[in-house]
């Protein structure tokens, strides 16, 4: 997924969390395509990263 658009903040990120960035980057995106190597129907490879979106976006505002 390089095409990600990158994190720009008021403050520079420090090195660690540009490395997590790009880390969580690169397992979501190998993780997705295997998904689909196994069959998975990308609705429902779309509807697992929605899921786990909300109960993140849920626990921030929680």
């Amino acid at each position: 997924m390089s095409s990600v658009t990158r994190l720009h903040h008021a403050l520079p990120l420090s090195p660690a969390v540009n490395k997590a960035v790009t880390e969580l980057d690169s397992v979501i995106a190998k993780a997705i395509d295997a998904a689909k190597g196994a069959g998975l129907p990308q609705g429902l490879v779309v509807a697992v990263l929605h899921g786990h979106a909300h109960s993140e976006t849920a626990k921030m505002v929680g």
